[in-house]
């Protein structure tokens, strides 16, 4: 286990670093459970898929399913890829919902292409920059990902990596590979000014360049953290787990809330806006 301010990565190949010690951290430790929870929540949302129409996903780095479960609770289905048969242990314990495959990233994605709606990544990204043995190259580990990760997905679909680059260098050679494999977009920085809870996601996009969501800064966080409340029960949908009536004010301010993040032109809010209107004859 890495000591007290030392990156994880650092300590050695990840299917190393998370044995079964680590693995039940992402059951037992909540705070551990709710952030990755909440990361997952806007990996999905980033990607901007159709709303109410179920989707395929891939998820690298699924660990012990916790990503999972968040899309299995949206509609979603989904496949996981993680190289630690540890946390993939815990996951099929867990009995999440989607399929999982064991195998390393940096040697590619091993699906047909075209396989893919979509992809998100929690927290793996980054440990592709480091060479754990003599013949790793990250450039190269990097492109090998980037470019199976093309292929394997929908042509106009998205990938939402959320990563945490050791520095500028590092987050340069990753956005440089993905780019090279074919994909455009950019890096979304939530809560810049924020030493806790800023986070970088790379959105890549496998078709047409088309807009860059924006961040969500600190003005958002408390109304964040009310959207990422979780209750003991699963629910299958976002708004049941936030208690909102569909169709009302507050679930029609909301959803036109989401589409802002994601970019989307939204009319402005009205003393109207979400207010019944009577039937016509």
């Amino acid at each position: 286990m890495a000591s007290r301010g030392r990156r994880p990565e650092h300590s050695g190949p990840p299917e190393l670093f998370y044995d079964q010690n680590e693995a039940r951290k992402y059951v037992r430790n909540s705070r551990m459970i709710d952030v990755q929870t909440k990361m997952a929540a806007r990996a999905l949302e980033l990607l901007n898929l159709p709303e109410g129409q179920p989707c395929y996903l891939l998820d690298v780095g699924c660990g012990s399913g916790l990503s999972g479960d968040y899309l299995s609770d949206e509609g979603h289905y989904w496949v996981g890829i993680d190289i630690s048969s540890a946390m993939l242990d815990t996951a099929l314990d867990r009995d999440t919902e989607g399929d999982l495959l064991l195998g390393d990233m940096g040697q590619g994605i091993p699906f047909k292409p075209g396989s893919f709606d979509g992809c998100i990544s929690i927290s793996a990204v980054q440990w592709l920059c480091n060479a754990n043995k003599k013949a790793d190259v990250p450039a190269k580990r990097l492109y090998h990902f980037f470019s199976s990760l093309y292929s394997v997905l929908v042509r106009g679909a998205r990938a939402v990596l959320q990563l945490y680059p050791e520095n500028s260098e590092q987050l340069e050679l990753i956005t440089t590979q993905a780019t090279k494999a074919g994909f455009t977009g950019g890096v979304v920085v939530d809560y810049p000014n924020s030493a806790k809870a800023k986070k970088f996601y790379l959105c890549l996009f496998s078709g047409p360049s088309t807009f860059l969501p924006k961040g969500l800064n600190e003005n958002q966080e408390e109304e964040e953290a009310t959207e990422s409340m979780f209750t003991n029960k699963r629910a299958r949908h976002r708004m049941a787990r936030r208690g909102l009536v569909k169709k009302s004010r507050e679930w029609v301010l909301e959803k036109k809330e989401r589409r802002r993040r994601q970019g989307k032109e939204v009319r402005p809010d009205t003393q109207y806006t979400g207010r019944k209107r009577k039937p016509r004859f």
